[in-house]
């Protein structure tokens, strides 16, 4: 069987995993979830902190206690069976082919306003450009892709420290000529102005751009010890939910007045351009660029290796099952390629149609796949002690009953999305098709294995062979 190449280094992974989760959602979409909320937004992000802090959790135990399976998807199957990781691999790979587009748009639109001044060049050809240099550079080598998000991420981090710095010297009064700024916390209708239901509503909101710190079970895979990286990575996450989302979230607001934020626009040049720092617009840009660019990277290497470990258990066609002398799953990375440079066609000419029905359609499905990976670590964890086997150096705390807060607090996520009008109720709707859809083909899949098997034994052909 063709295996994945072992070339990822530690400081590769670590970078992999805090990448994984500062997007253009932090730096850009926050803003509408500030807007919507209020200062309290900064509890919002506690909120769905812990829930993904506590599946984080959940996958390093698994991952210690089962050094044999090597991708996020996977734990699902070992806990639950063929058809969850049926399920939860195509589910996962649906939702990240979808971010692959989305993000190729983003980093198109910030080049096309670069290069405005001086020529008009079409969005799509842009998008198509940036996805000519990720497939290039996921083709290259595990490694390369590794170097690419290693040095992206490393900008990304640089720039929010050097972020939290500025901002907290300005909100305790050492750079700001008004002096202290935490008035701003409670000056505008208080701390929580709209109310704790907006504080739930805002959970739900934030709850998707803080996931992905998952990656790094894909990409522990093709380093010398996946177990461990993955074991690091559940220890060191709340430290990086902490520092980077509600960190810089809560000195946003303490810098600026909320009710100053516009939903779309970035609140980090909001508030750097408030502490006058001229070159906030700029710079923001960049990084925004260099966010997004990470991320879409980064969806390309995770469509193409659960694609591959999923021809691996023969959910997906064999012929996927390829790698070239890198240990490069190339069809896999084609198949990516292909899907996304589709969706930007989609996005471009059907974007209130084609393209806005598959990003709805993708929208729950991380929480579904999260609330999947905690009934499996149930499972997995009941059935170790059943056995009798030691436990492992990395447990989950409180078990079982932070996992069942866990599966609690997902399930209020989906109920809130069920009862915000708009975008939510049909982004709910569609990714419960979307699930529904991938039940059946596992199930008619699943049919058609048993008749092959029922065939072999009897020594008769299948039908339709």
């Amino acid at each position: 069987m063709p295996e994945l190449s072992r070339s990822l280094q530690p400081r590769h992974i670590t970078m992999i995993s805090i990448g994984g989760m500062i997007g253009a959602g932090l730096f850009v979409s926050s803003s509408a979830a500030i807007a919507a909320t209020g200062p309290a937004i900064v509890l919002s992000y506690l909120i769905t902190g812990t829930l993904v802090l506590l599946v984080m959790r959940m996958l390093g135990e698994m991952a210690v206690s089962l050094p044999q399976v090597r991708s996020f998807s996977e734990f699902a199957r070992a806990g639950l069976g063929p058809w969850a990781g049926f399920v939860a691999g195509w589910l996962y790979w649906y939702f990240w082919m979808i971010v692959v587009p989305v993000e190729a748009i983003a980093g198109a639109n910030i080049l096309q306003a670069w290069f405005a001044p001086y020529v008009a060049v079409p969005a799509w050809a842009l998008g198509l450009v940036l996805m000519g240099i990720m497939t290039a550079v996921n083709l290259m080598s595990a490694r390369s892709y590794g170097e690419f998000e290693f040095w992206f991420a490393s900008i990304k981090v640089a720039a929010i420290l050097v972020f939290i710095a500025l901002a907290a010297l300005f909100a305790f009064g050492l750079t700001s000529p008004a002096g202290p700024t935490f008035a701003n916390l409670t000056a505008h209708g208080g701390f929580m102005p709209k109310g704790p239901v907006a504080v739930l509503a805002g959970a739900v909101t934030v709850y998707f751009s803080l996931t992905g710190a998952e990656i790094t079970t894909i990409a522990a895979a093709e380093s010398r010890e996946p177990a461990r990286a993955v074991a690091r990575m559940s220890s060191t996450v709340i430290v990086r939910i902490l520092t980077f989302y509600v960190g810089s979230i809560l000195l946003i607001v303490t810098v600026v007045p909320w009710t100053r934020v516009v939903s779309g626009e970035s609140p980090f040049t909001l508030a750097l351009a408030t502490m006058q720092f001229r070159w906030a617009s700029l710079a923001m840009s960049a990084i925004i660029l260099t966010a997004v660019l990470s991320c879409l990277n980064s969806a390309f290497y995770v469509c193409s290796r659960v694609l591959f470990v999923l021809a691996e258990h023969r959910d997906a066609p064999q012929w996927l099952v390829q790698v070239n002398a890198r240990h490069v799953p190339t069809r896999s990375v084609w198949m990516g390629s292909l899907a996304g440079v589709l969706g930007i066609l989609a996005a471009i000419t059907s974007s209130k149609t084609v393209f806005a029905f598959l990003v709805n359609a993708s929208g729950a499905l991380m929480v579904f796949i999260y609330m999947i990976i905690a009934v499996a670590h149930l499972r997995v964890r009941r059935a170790r002690e059943a056995s009798g086997v030691p436990a492992p150096a990395l447990t989950m705390w409180l078990f079982p009953w932070l996992d069942y807060a866990a599966l609690g607090g997902m399930a209020a996520v989906l109920i809130g999305m069920a009862l915000t009008p708009g975008d939510s109720q049909q982004q709910i709707f569609w990714s419960v098709v979307s699930l529904v859809v991938a039940v059946v083909l596992f199930l008619a899949v699943d049919v058609r294995r048993k008749a092959r098997v029922a065939a072999v034994v009897s020594g008769t052909p299948p039908s339709g062979s």
